[in-house]
């Protein structure tokens, strides 16, 4: 039974899991949307809502934690100055989840991932 268990694997460990977690929100931060497997998209939302609560809020020691969490130069300065002010009235519920279908190669269930307007 899976009583209280939070998270999904996603067929790795926990380095993999936190690499794969940090690549796709630099990716969604970057592009503003990404298309990637239901289950990652599932995974990857309350990542980077939390993060874009902390870019709501300009300060150094927010973008020391925003930074130790993506090691990305591009991706904190894109979240701080573009898309943490875009949601600065907004108390939650930055991202939003399309179903596109099974993928061709082995039917998986692909997603897009966006933030809102």
């Amino acid at each position: 039974m899976r009583h209280r268990v939070r998270g999904r694997k996603l067929g790795r460990d926990a380095t993999q899991r936190k690499a794969l977690m940090r690549n796709l929100a630099v990716s969604l931060i970057l592009h503003e949307r990404i298309r990637t497997t239901e289950s990652k998209a599932k995974e990857l939302r309350p990542y980077v809502e939390k993060l874009v609560t902390m870019a709501r809020e300009d300060s150094q020691h927010h973008r020391n934690l925003v930074m130790s969490r993506l090691s990305d130069d591009r991706a904190v300065e894109k979240l701080f100055d573009v898309i943490g002010p875009r949601f600065e009235d907004q108390p939650g519920g930055y991202t939003r989840i399309y179903k596109l279908g099974n993928r061709r190669g082995d039917n998986a269930e692909m997603s897009l991932i966006e933030f809102i307007a």
